[in-house]
């Protein structure tokens, strides 16, 4: 009995002795900065004889 009474007040402390967990939205926005800078490029490449068909075409409209 004399083990009993220590190892009871141990048990007990260590019981009180809960970590908690708190999860808390912010109270401002998340702002997320980005300065990003998009290039494209478009190459487009036609056969031999559209080439000519579109080239016979702006002769035609006379440009």
């Amino acid at each position: 009995m004399k083990t009993g009474l220590p190892m009871l007040a141990g048990v007990l402390l260590l019981s009180g002795c809960v970590p908690r967990i708190e999860v808390v939205a912010p109270k401002e926005p998340i702002t997320i900065d980005m300065n990003v800078k998009i290039e494209h490029e478009i190459k487009i490449t036609a056969d031999k004889n559209v080439q000519t068909l579109l080239k016979d075409n702006q002769d035609a409209a006379g440009h």
